[in-house]
Formats: C-alpha cells, sequence, structure tokens
C-alpha cells in the first residue's frame, strides 16, 4: 500500500480519477487509463461524477439559505474546483466556515494553496473514517462552534470506505457528534446489475491499493442512513434532488448513479 504523505504518480488516485471525470488537469496517466477501464464497465460514469458534484453545491447552498447553516465539514473533498462548498455558502454568509478533509497528499497541497483562508476555511488530513475524531481535533475546533449546527458532506464519499468497516457506522457516530439541528448529507454509487457492481468494484479497488469499498444496490444504501431524518425528496438519484434550474447533470441510469439524501440531525 501507498504512503499516505508520499505523491506516487505512477498509480491512480481516487481524487485524479474524480478531477479527470470532472474535466479537471491535475491528474496523470495511470490516472486517466483507470478511468478509461472504468468508462468501460460503467459508460455513464463521467455524467454521474458532474451529478455528484452538482449535488454538493445544491445541497451546500439549500442548507446555508433555507435552514441557516453557517458550518461545513467536507469529507473526501477531492481536488479543489472552479466552485467550492466554502465559496456556495460565503455566498449566504461571508462569515461561513468550512473543512475540507481528505487524505491523499495532492489534495492537501492544492487544497491549502488554493482554498485554506485564516479564520474562514481549513484543509486538513483525514478520511470518512476518521469522521467523529476529526471533529474533536483542535485545529477543527478553532475554526467550528460544535455547539451550533454543522452540515457534514460525505458525498461521492460512502462508497470509498472501505470493508469492513461499514457506512452506517460512520454516518452514525458523526450525527452523534453533532449538535442538533445539524445535517448529514451523503451520496454512494449504485448499480442494480450484479455484474456493473463486481466489476467496477473490483477495478476501483485495485485502483486504489484496496483502499476503496464497493458499488452497492440501492436497497444496501438506504439502510446506512437509518433513523436519520431525511429531507424531501429523501433517498434519490443525486441528479434530482432539488435540481431547480441545475439540470446540466445527466439522470443516471439502472446500471450506474449515484444515490443519496440530505438528514437533519435532531
Amino acid at each position: 500500500m501507498p504512503r499516505l504523505d508520499v505523491l506516487d504518480v505512477a498509480s491512480p488516485s481516487v481524487a485524479r480519477m474524480n478531477n479527470y471525470l470532472l474535466g479537471g488537469k491535475d491528474h496523470y496517466p495511470a490516472d486517466r487509463e483507470a478511468c478509461e477501464r472504468l468508462l468501460r464497465i460503467a459508460p455513464g460514469a463521467q455524467a454521474v461524477a458532474e451529478a455528484g458534484h452538482r449535488f454538493l453545491l445544491r445541497a451546500t447552498s439549500h442548507l446555508a439559505r433555507e435552514h441557516g447553516v453557517r458550518q461545513f465539514v467536507v469529507f473526501g473533498a477531492g481536488l479543489p474546483t472552479p466552485l467550492g462548498v466554502h465559496q456556495i455558502a460565503q455566498r449566504v454568509d461571508p462569515r461561513a466556515r468550512t473543512v475540507y478533509a481528505d487524505d491523499d497528499p495532492l489534495v492537501l497541497a492544492h487544497g491549502r494553496a488554493l482554498w485554506q483562508e485564516k479564520r474562514r476555511t481549513l484543509t486538513v488530513r483525514a478520511g470518512p473514517l476518521q469522521a467523529d475524531r476529526l471533529l474533536c481535533a483542535p485545529e477543527v475546533r478553532e475554526l467550528l462552534d460544535l455547539k451550533l449546527p454543522v452540515a457534514a458532506l460525505f458525498v461521492s464519499a460512502l462508497h470509498t470506505i472501505p470493508e469492513p468497516a461499514s457506512p452506517a457506522r460512520v454516518l452514525a457516530q458523526t450525527a452523534g457528534a453533532l449538535a442538533p439541528g445539524s445535517f448529514v448529507a451523503a451520496s454512494h454509487l449504485v448499480s442494480e446489475q450484479p455484474r456493473v457492481r463486481c466489476q467496477a468494484s473490483e477495478a476501483m479497488r485495485e485502483a486504489a491499493g484496496g483502499r476503496w469499498g464497493r458499488v452497492r444496490s440501492r436497497a444496501d444504501v438506504a439502510a446506512f442512513f437509518g433513523s436519520l431524518r431525511l429531507l424531501a425528496p429523501h433517498l434519490t438519484d443525486v441528479c434530482r434532488w432539488r435540481p431547480g434550474s441545475d439540470r446540466v447533470a445527466a439522470a443516471g441510469s439502472p446500471a450506474w448513479a449515484e444515490y443519496g439524501g440530505v438528514a437533519m440531525i435532531r
């Protein structure tokens, strides 16, 4: 397994693969080759990656505008995009604060160079499995007030959690660490075709050096949210979650989609 603090351009990176699928420039031949292999298994992967990113931005905007959330934690943050969570939140309130968490060395370097702002935005090293511990970290506590609502965003992150760890446990533990009135937004790659689930999961685990989970069915993903109170339209293909005028991203299909929603913590 590669060291997390060393940039290995000879092996694919999930963050750089996603950057390639989103039309970015921060990727290498190994990442592009892994993406092309995934696209042969799931031809809709590029459109679905775009749908996931747009869901992240819409969920952020909705929580900031309609629910008054001013604190955000983004797990599996990925490489910086032209428009990020902190920029969406600060359009609503310039005082909004955002923590980006990832364990990819290139993400950390670029995030700290491009997105980090004193007293408003922080980039830290952590994966989804460290969510509850991250919220207790001193540098995070300096930025966020956990007595007030926080939105924990696991968009396009649940399927990266390696087994035997459970996405359900990650969501439950995170919800338990947040104040009432907080939110959890999460999504997961899904396929209703067993062959696609198996082949795509194998391809992604190989690309990630084993540090990846698996593609699941919609029914499996629905169970992860447990008793969390989902906002309408509940769990759905993410392109259908409150799209408003944002109808650029194509819908998924039974063969390949991203499935998720936003839940309130009471």
